[in-house]
């Protein structure tokens, strides 16, 4: 291993390893995670399940993705990274064959609980190797750029489903995301596992700074405001195009158009984001972002109809890779011994409080209440986190 890597790192070298994470995000969050936002409507409409039990499906795989990235907390070294992505990645693979094969609710609870949970290892891991990669080229700057396969991921999904709804019906309409998957997964994993991470970052010789707390006077205040983030972006990203087919007439185009929006405005956010952190600082970046995802929901509180879900799609859309890269960013600026466990620590939270979404959206559908008034949760949960990151210090360093 060459004693300085930073001179012989090639903008070729980096473009791979960022291309390569960016479709490992693309499988596991476009592909397996959130298709299953543009799929809902039709799932319902096919007969597989009601809104409710729809909700309840979310829940599980939320619940997966948190027990993910509570794996990655235990086993999160290098070494561990190296065995544990390839067969997270597999994981997701067989899950999405299973489910077009199955119609029973409680084998797809559990086939999305297992899909979960390689998503949470999968996002928690493939982000923090290669953030210590950069790190160890001093090109740590460019580790947002790695977010944008989720938007790309968003905008694959809306066309897959879209683009298969009048041919496929029922578990069928899951065979597209498992077909694409295998040869993306494929290449995506066999780049990013031949990259070489210094020996001082994979063996992590400081045991207290390894072990070290995690939780302190500087990171509460992120790790609560990640906390309010997570709550708030998880009920439109679940339900907002099943919430434009209550709202809106037959065929209308923002039935499918909401994902569609959602998704055109998530691809150039991670740029857009890892810029305004770079130029004004990451910690102004994050407040600025949770006051525009704020207002993005509250569009739909307050706006029923095309033009609340619009402002909705394109602000939540613009902004949620945004809290996710600078929340990561600041985090290791504050703790920047504890690279991959911090981040897999942030994951966690932030999956607990998106299997809390799913499931209060749950409890209120089932209390009499209405899918639009459940969007007051993602309102209240965005103010809060708002709140805390003005409790956040400024790290001392990048």
């Amino acid at each position: 291993m060459p004693a300085n890597p930073t001179s012989c790192t090639s903008p070729r070298e980096l473009s791979t390893v960022l291309l390569a994470g960016a479709i490992i995000l693309l499988v596991v969050h476009g592909l397996g995670r959130f298709i299953f936002t543009p799929l809902l409507p039709y799932l319902v409409q096919d007969g597989q399940f009601d809104a409710q039990q729809g909700a309840a499906v979310a829940t599980w795989n939320y619940l997966g993705y948190l027990m993910g990235a509570l794996l990655a907390i235990r086993w999160h070294r290098i070494e561990h990274i190296r065995r544990l992505l390839p067969l997270s990645l597999a994981v997701h693979v067989i899950t999405l064959l299973l489910l077009t094969q199955l119609n029973d609710l409680t084998a797809i609870d559990t086939l999305r609980w297992l899909n979960g949970v390689a998503n949470g290892v999968v996002f928690v891991q493939a982000p923090a190797l290669i953030l210590e990669w950069l790190v160890s080229r001093n090109r740590s700057a460019s580790s947002g750029l790695v977010y944008i396969g989720v938007g790309v991921g968003l905008l694959v999904s809306s066309g897959l489903v879209s683009g298969t709804a009048t041919w496929l019906a029922g578990a069928d309409r899951w065979w597209p995301a498992a077909v694409l998957s295998i040869p993306l997964a494929w290449w995506g994993v066999a780049r990013l596992l031949r990259q070489q991470i210094p020996a001082r970052v994979a063996a992590d010789g400081s045991q207290q700074a390894d072990h070290g707390p995690l939780f302190d006077r500087a990171s509460i205040p992120l790790f609560l405001s990640y906390a309010g983030a997570g709550l708030g972006y998880i009920l439109p990203m679940t339900f907002l195009p099943l919430l434009a087919r209550l709202e809106l007439p037959a065929r209308h185009w923002l039935q499918d158009g909401t994902w569609l929006i959602v998704a055109l405005a998530t691809i150039p956010a991670p740029w857009i984001w890892n810029r305004l952190g770079a130029k004004i600082g990451d910690l102004p970046a994050l407040k600025l972002n949770f006051v525009i995802q704020l207002a993005g929901v509250l569009a739909a509180v307050l706006w029923p109809g095309p033009v609340g879900l619009i402002l909705c799609a394109a602000l939540v859309g613009g902004t949620f890779l945004g809290t996710v890269l600078l929340t990561q960013r600041i985090g290791r600026a504050l703790h920047p011994h504890q690279g991959p466990r911090l981040s897999a620590a942030t994951v966690a939270l932030y999956g607990f409080t998106q299997m809390v979404g799913p499931w209060l959206t749950k409890q209120w559908l089932g209390a009499g209440g209405t899918l639009a008034t459940a969007f007051g949760i993602g309102v209240a949960a965005l103010a809060f986190g708002l709140l805390f990151v003005f409790f956040v210090p400024k790290p001392c360093s990048r």
